[in-house]
């Protein structure tokens, strides 16, 4: 077991080829720039950004990665970028990764998550430059039994809307992948499944605060459709940190291959209520329309991740509580609101988690 907390290596990422999918997306751009800061020469496999603002454009993203805006559904495509890229660290963050575009568009779902997620595990086939892959997934990807109960690793896998049950296969297709080609090849693959996100920067449909910043901005009335749901929120820097630290001991232990939870500790898991009681603090005016819970598409109500797994092998910990994390994206947005640059509001909480990074 090991007993210190754990950070990302800035010296160990200098001059790295990685190999980014998803970098034009709120999670990706924020890797994006951790990895660039670090001295990694990122190669980028994204869908242009489809909101408006987006943090990948506001940050600059583009002119400090090899951008290739190119679909992953897109077999051919994706082999030539991974060819040319000859990459040895690749994290796979593309996905549709929101649940209620995935009861609209199913198909599209699925085919993003599942065969997208082979044809990038396929396309490192004979690579022979790569050496680590992490795949993210989502905490969602377990059956989930509405329960208090904390998900571990070797639990069961399932999924009752579209994009949980895509999340749960592009599980098994990561396993069948790392299991018939990749680790015979010398591949460490290890899947990485995250809590729910909050940070400055993402300005997606349907996640809680982007739509509270939205509407308060504008001075609206919040609608909050299921405000007794229960999640565990975290800082987007911390799953991050986890990918970055897990790549890292991968590279020095093949053995590590498998899943990881990234998440909060379990007391720090919290209600939408809770959450936007705090976000709604912090932010100083607006107003809040709390609902039933009975509206919209099925939803789980209860979900918290076991995270020892993480903490014992990885020495990978939250550093920042809910209300802090909180605290942070509420000042992030406004301070972008007011003209300060994205891409040094991210650099300075990047420095801050780690208190490593020159900015």
């Amino acid at each position: 077991m090991v007993n210190t907390v754990t950070t990302a290596s800035p010296n160990f990422w200098k001059d790295r080829q990685v190999l980014l999918t998803g970098h034009s997306g709120f999670k990706g751009a924020w890797m994006a720039l951790w990895l660039a800061k670090m001295g990694a020469r990122v190669t980028g496999i994204s869908l242009s950004p489809d909101t408006v603002p987006n943090l990948f454009e506001l940050a600059d993203v583009g002119n400090i990665t090899r951008s290739h805006f190119v679909d992953i559904r897109d077999a051919g495509a994706v082999l030539g970028i991974v060819k040319e890229a000859k990459p040895e660290f690749v994290f796979h963050l593309a996905a549709q990764s929101l649940v209620r575009p995935g009861y609209r568009d199913p198909l599209q779902t699925f085919a993003t998550n599942v065969m997208g997620t082979a044809n990038v595990l396929n396309a490192l086939r004979g690579i022979d430059a790569v050496r680590v892959v992490v795949a993210i997934t989502t905490d969602k990807v377990y059956k989930n039994l509405e329960s208090v109960y904390p998900y571990r690793e070797t639990d069961s896998l399932g999924g009752h809307d579209p994009y949980s049950a895509s999340k749960a296969a592009s599980e098994l297709v990561i396993s069948s992948f790392r299991d018939s080609y990749l680790a015979e090849q010398g591949v460490a693959v290890a899947s990485a499944r995250a809590g729910n996100v909050i940070g400055g920067g993402d300005w997606s449909e349907s996640r809680l605060i982007p739509d509270a910043v939205r509407a308060w901005s504008m001075g609206s009335v919040l609608e909050i459709r299921r405000p007794d749901g229960v999640r565990p929120w975290q800082h987007v820097l911390e799953p991050i940190n986890g990918y970055l630290v897990l790549a890292e001991k991968l590279y020095a232990d093949e053995s590590l291959s498998g899943a990881y939870n990234f998440g909060p500790q379990t007391y720090q898991t919290a209600s939408v209520r809770k959450v936007i009681e705090i976000a709604h603090k912090c932010f100083g005016s607006g107003g809040v329309s709390w609902g039933n819970g009975l509206s919209g598409p099925k939803e789980a109500g209860v979900l918290s991740l076991e995270i020892s797994k993480a903490r014992e092998l990885l020495a990978v910990t939250p550093r920042w509580n809910l209300e802090e994390s909180i605290e942070r994206t509420i000042r992030w947005y406004k301070s972008q609101i007011n003209s300060i640059s994205a891409q040094a509001l991210c650099e300075s909480d990047i420095a801050e988690f780690t208190g490593t990074l020159e900015v």
